[in-house]
């Protein structure tokens, strides 16, 4: 079952507004109970393999869980701040009675800009509490205490608040400008409860420290506590979102024992000269590893360490804080500077290598996306260096020209990868580079290691210094294979349809010539004329729409027979079987003049005709098979053998052994026409279904 969730904001507040706070569930699926419509005030929630009364159950019990949740973080967060404050009380100024550090400020604030603004009131409420027990165990009265916890809560929320403002939720010491933004955000908090702490002080507990020294007080130690403490929880946080690897957590607690035993070592050395460098001269190295090496929950944890180190020895007069022969005043100042120095420099050293390893990821990816974009542009990049003769090329080369990137180091292993025929043209087109000149553009071919060639498109341009000597050569260099095999093949088809063009005009005239021949009127020959020029046309239509590629042989005699044909008149059988272009302009030109002695003489110049159309597929070997095609004519008139043979029957038996190496027998029995058309048919022109 998820997890409830502190929302912040309650749109069922009186007027519109907003509530505090309320708790609530994660947006869910919602679903009205057992035997209820749903609506949208009705509805509960549907938890996921729970059925009828447990999910209900279950359901409403989800108040009573955020309820113990929101008592459970204000409890943690109550003795965190208890712990802290009693520390600091133990260490008082006198006679103003103030802390001089404060980290239970940097609990509160801390907690709340790690969890976010959804979590404020049971921080607020813990922070408030424990502030008011840690009071009333000292030597504050209870209306003392109520306006210490007041401050102390409202410090939180204003600091926490000004960084959501700011930077939004998810705040993290990644950049510079949070680092700021946080020490900007502890001041003006830290100031403004340091005006309310004052006049508390002055109204409920008896001080006669001047009013500005007391507000200088409480102002450093929230502030040092809020910039101490505040980066380990949120640093926490970050490590719950995101867990360091088993390594960096064995690396990172290795190098805090190492801060902790130099900071023991920096508290017991000697008041000599070199003690004032030797705190840096320790620590910082420490610091710095864990900066540059670990999440920065270990940095903040070291920055506590240094400080705690330094508050206790401060607190119970051990070691180089607490010397008794230096005035208090004196031993604190130090302590403050201490503690504030460690946390800065920490803090910032964290925001600078979080902001350089983001860069560095900005840096990889945007590479990587470059390479993919190579990759799919089928594109490589190159940068020649004129100085060493070395070259540099996009990771994706080697997939794309197949060679491993050692071979490709030099501008001459590139030269022996070159077309013979290429190579020169491709030096002339690199030396030709001058300043007035600096870019060129080349195209050559390079032997592939399966020993294909591969055209490539490449240019670039020269970087030359002031004396006019070229520097590097940067450019781009493309795949342009498949667009030389296009341009090859357009040429092709070009020079195909040049051909075929001719083809179909000289056909044409040998159609107008002979059909003049056959035609006893101007009408007549412009009408055979038309019809005849109409089928080759329905051929050439039939082949575009196939893009050259192949005719089906029921394609075309439907298209033949579609002006005249019913389903009575015809009928037509066969195998699937695609003709290639020659084919389907030979067959379609015999099936027109068939066409059209049938509907002048034949089957379908009457209502009772009948034509059939049957085709076959003859296999002769693996590789070679026959076309038959049969043509018959039955219901029609009698018909006898023409007198003599008219253009019409000259092509039907002439052009197919003439263009195709076929055989055609064209019959005239009393009942009908029958024609027999029987063509060569490869298997690898042919599809045979």
């Amino acid at each position: 079952m998820p997890e409830a969730f502190f929302d912040g904001k309650c749109e069922s507040a009186a007027g519109g507004g907003t509530c505090g706070g309320c708790w609530r569930l994660p947006p869910v699926a919602f679903a009205a109970p057992h035997g209820e419509k749903g609506n949208a005030m009705t509805r509960t929630p549907v938890l996921h393999k729970l059925t009828g009364q447990e999910e209900w159950r279950r359901a409403v019990a989800n108040p009573t869980r955020q309820w113990i949740s929101a008592i459970g973080l204000a409890l943690a967060v109550g003795i965190a701040y208890f712990l802290a404050a009693r520390l600091s009380l133990s260490l008082l100024t006198k006679p103003d009675g103030v802390a001089v550090f404060w980290p239970a400020s940097g609990v509160a604030a801390g907690a709340l800009i790690a969890l976010g603004p959804h979590m404020k009131w049971p921080v607020a409420i813990g922070a408030a509490a424990a502030t008011i027990v840690a009071n009333l165990l000292g030597d504050r009265t209870l209306a003392g205490a109520v306006t210490f916890a007041f401050c102390n809560a409202g410090e939180a929320l204003l600091a926490a608040g000004l960084i959501e403002r700011q930077f939004g939720s998810g705040f993290a010491l990644d950049r510079l400008r949070k680092v700021l933004g946080l020490l900007a955000a502890a001041a003006f908090a830290s100031a403004i409860s340091g005006l309310v702490g004052t006049l508390g002080f002055k109204l409920f507990h008896p001080s006669t420290a001047p009013s500005l020294t007391i507000w200088q007080h409480w102002f450093a130690s929230d502030a040092l506590g809020i910039v101490t403490v505040a980066p380990l929880l949120i640093g926490i946080a970050e490590a719950v979102r995101e867990p360091p690897p088993p390594n960096e957590i064995f690396e990172g607690a290795a190098a805090l024992a190492a801060i902790s035993l130099a900071s023991t070592i920096v508290i017991f050395l000697p008041r000599v000269s070199f003690a004032t460098v030797a705190p840096f001269a320790l620590l910082f190295p420490l610091v710095l590893w864990l900066a540059a090496r670990c999440q920065p929950v270990f940095a903040g944890a070291a920055a506590f360490v240094v400080a705690l180190t330094i508050v206790w020895t401060t607190t119970f007069g051990i070691g180089y804080f607490g010397d008794p022969d230096l005035p208090i005043s004196d031993r604190i100042v130090s302590a403050q500077a201490g503690i504030l120095t460690t946390s800065l420099c920490t803090v910032v050293l964290v925001a600078l290598f979080a902001e350089r390893r983001q860069q560095e990821a900005a840096l990889s990816e945007g590479a990587a996306r470059l390479e993919q974009a190579l990759a799919a542009g089928a594109v490589i990049a190159f940068e020649w260096d004129a100085q060493t003769g070395l070259s540099h090329r996009s990771e994706n080369a080697a997939s794309i020209l197949g060679y491993d990137p050692q071979a490709l180091q030099t501008v001459a292993h590139l030269l022996a990868l070159i077309h013979p025929d290429d190579r020169a043209n491709f030096k002339v087109h690199v030396r030709g580079v001058r300043p007035d000149k600096p870019s060129y553009a080349v195209t050559f071919r390079v032997i592939r290691p399966d020993g294909k060639e591969m055209w490539l498109e490449e240019t670039a341009t020269a970087e030359f210094d002031a004396a006019g000597k070229c520097l590097r050569i940067k450019g781009l260099t493309r795949d342009i294979t498949e667009r030389k095999r296009a341009d090859e093949h357009q040429r092709w088809l070009v020079a195909e349809l040049d051909h075929r063009v001719k083809n179909v005009l000289a056909r044409v005239a040998v159609v107008g010539m002979y059909t003049r021949q056959g035609s006893k009127t101007m009408d007549e020959y412009i009408q055979a004329l038309n019809l005849r020029i109409q089928s080759m046309a329905a051929a050439h239509e039939l082949l575009s729409q196939g893009n050259w590629q192949g005719v089906r042989v029921a394609d075309i005699v439907g298209c033949q027979l579609a002006p005249y044909a019913t389903d009575a008149n015809t009928a037509t059988c066969g195998p699937d079987i695609v003709l290639n272009a020659a084919a389907t302009e030979a067959l379609g030109m015999v099936l027109h003049e068939l066409v059209t002695n049938a509907i002048k003489y034949g089957a379908l110049s009457i209502p009772e005709g009948r034509v059939s159309v049957d085709w076959e597929c003859r296999h002769k070997g693996d590789t070679k098979a026959d076309l038959l095609i049969v043509w018959r004519e039955t219901g029609g008139p009698p018909v006898s053998a023409p007198s003599h043979d008219g253009y019409g029957t000259s092509l039907v038996c002439g052009l197919i052994p003439h263009e195709l190496g076929g055989t055609v027998e064209l019959t005239f029995p009393p009942e009908g026409v029958s024609c027999k058309i029987e063509m060569p048919l490869k298997t690898d022109i042919g599809d045979v279904a």
